[in-house]
């Protein structure tokens, strides 16, 4: 399984391609100039979305290339035509949870034994360092170490992009539970406001895994995106909304205590959102590690230029 030969294009293959997070790392895939196979599994059926969207990678350049889940020739062929694969596959409650199929490609990936590199969907919280969670948020950090033990027991040569709170959910909304929009009058801090938690744009979190798929310095390694800028506490995010608005909000500070008081009564979806907010703002679960240089996405790809988190608040001025 040696390393892909520098100057040479690499040829990767994108599962999960037309959810949230896998359309941005195909067009990001394509804008670096990898050869971009795309999975189109036959149980799309009527999904009009993702069939127009299959059918825009495809315009842009993609390659499509059929493989079901429930048949593992056709996925070991897939695989035997890429140097590496990359999965998207949502491990969120609130939309469709499938982390442990993942399981099927591991093996898929170990019976074509071409693969130089696998990244399984990650992209959030580093779940070796979330044995500690609530449940039943935590069952995503345990599916996504279940994976990862796979692929280390097989051999596989892997990177795993963890890291930062997705923007569109976090940071025009100022980490608001239940809505996507800036708050007019009145916000929630969690605690005192004070915990340090790292944003990201999508786009970026793409770019950044685009440029480690064939990076030496990322094989067999964790990279965080942690964009020193987007290194922010809620009131620090909350203050910037406010700097740009130059309208001051009505704040009320969350006990961690009144944060959970309700969270048995919840719907299993939302129990798990909660939980996953509770490590981010009351814990700091992003920053309460240090990260080197060598292992950070922004320090490693400086010619990315990152969005900033006031830039990115702009769109909802």
């Amino acid at each position: 399984m040696g390393e892909i030969k520098s100057g040479e294009k690499t040829r990767v293959l994108v599962v999960g391609a037309t959810g949230y997070l896998g359309k941005r790392i195909v067009r990001a895939f394509l804008a670096e100039g990898h050869v971009t196979y795309v999975l189109q599994r036959p149980e799309i059926g009527l999904d009009i979305e993702k069939v127009q969207l299959l059918l825009s990678f495809k315009k842009l350049g993609a390659r499509l290339v059929e493989a079901s889940f429930s048949d593992h020739q056709s996925l070991v062929s897939a695989v035997k035509l890429v140097d590496v694969v990359v999965s998207t596959m949502s491990g969120v409650h609130f939309r469709s949870h499938n982390i442990l199929v993942q399981l099927k490609l591991v093996e898929a990936i170990k019976e074509a034994g071409n693969v130089k590199r696998f990244l399984p969907s990650e992209f959030g919280m580093d779940p070796s360092r979330m044995g500690h969670a609530l449940p039943p948020g935590r069952e995503t950090f345990d599916q996504k170490m279940e994976v990862r033990q796979a692929i280390e027991a097989a051999g596989i040569p892997y990177t795993y992009v963890v890291g930062a709170c997705f923007a569109a959910y976090f940071t025009g909304n100022l980490s608001q539970m239940e809505t996507l929009l800036p708050p007019k009058k009145e916000v929630n801090i969690y605690g005192d406001g004070n915990v340090k938690v790292v944003f990201a744009d999508e786009d970026d979190i793409a770019n950044y895994t685009s440029k480690t798929l064939n990076d030496p310095r990322t094989l067999n390694k964790t990279v965080y995106v942690r964009p020193p800028n987007n290194v922010l506490t809620h009131i620090e995010l909350v203050q910037i909304w406010e700097n740009l608005t130059g309208n001051e909000l009505e704040k009320t500070n969350i006990t961690a205590k009144d944060f959970l008081s309700n969270i048995e009564h919840m719907e299993i979806p939302q129990q798990a959102g909660l939980g996953h907010f509770y490590h981010i703002f009351y814990e700091g679960c992003l920053t309460d590690h240090e990260v080197g240089e060598d292992e950070e996405a922004s320090s490693l790809y400086p010619d990315v230029k990152y969005k900033r988190m006031d830039d990115y608040l702009r769109m909802f001025l």
